[in-house]
């Protein structure tokens, strides 16, 4: 991996939402390897890390969920990265909450960040990591609504799991991250 995005919205009062799991598994991934930040580059927060002895840059789309494509084109662009060496990490309502799941192709099944990124590089083989947010209600008000207290109780572990997933993915490849994490549920998770 050369590109890792994580997909949310940005502003105050999307900060907690299950829609920015994808921001939330980023900054808790800066944090732990000391991401040294480069400001804005194609309309996204970067920060640049080494991952295993490997350059890496993390980046925040500022463009809203549904026009990341706009960002990560730019970026996978910039920095001469190919969709394969990219690595996508965004909730999903269609895994259970705390649920993971790598892939290294696919459709965006309905995730419009996802689509907006699959649209704006011409291919659906671009590696992702889903993160479950489950399904409850009106999907808009789901996905846009801060998590449950029982879902905040295990949120860090859930965000711990991802960024450990994302740091196998880049040290032993995204076929060993998905023997590891694709079984992964968080504890006390029966689904």
């Amino acid at each position: 991996m050369k590109l890792i995005v994580g997909l949310g919205n940005p502003g105050a009062a999307y900060r907690r939402t299950r829609h920015n799991a994808g921001f939330m598994v980023l900054d808790r991934l800066a944090s732990k390897v000391q991401a040294q930040d480069t400001g804005r580059r194609c309309r996204a927060l970067t920060t640049e890390a080494a991952i295993e002895g490997y350059k890496i840059t993390l980046a925040k789309p500022l463009t809203y969920m549904n026009l990341s494509g706009e960002a990560v084109g730019c970026l996978a662009r910039l920095l001469s990265v190919a969709p394969g060496d990219i690595l996508v990490i965004y909730d999903d309502m269609d895994l259970p909450f705390g649920k993971l799941r790598l892939r290294s192709q696919g459709g965006s099944g309905g995730h419009k960040g996802l689509a907006s990124i699959i649209a704006t590089l011409g291919t659906e083989a671009v590696p992702r990591l889903r993160i479950g947010i489950g399904k409850a209600g009106d999907a808009v008000s789901h996905v846009l609504g801060e998590f449950s207290p029982e879902e905040e109780a295990v949120l860090d572990e859930v965000l711990e799991t991802c960024v450990e997933a994302v740091i196998t993915a880049c040290r032993d490849g995204l076929q060993q991250a998905m023997n590891r994490y694709n079984n992964w549920q968080v504890r006390g998770s029966n689904q």
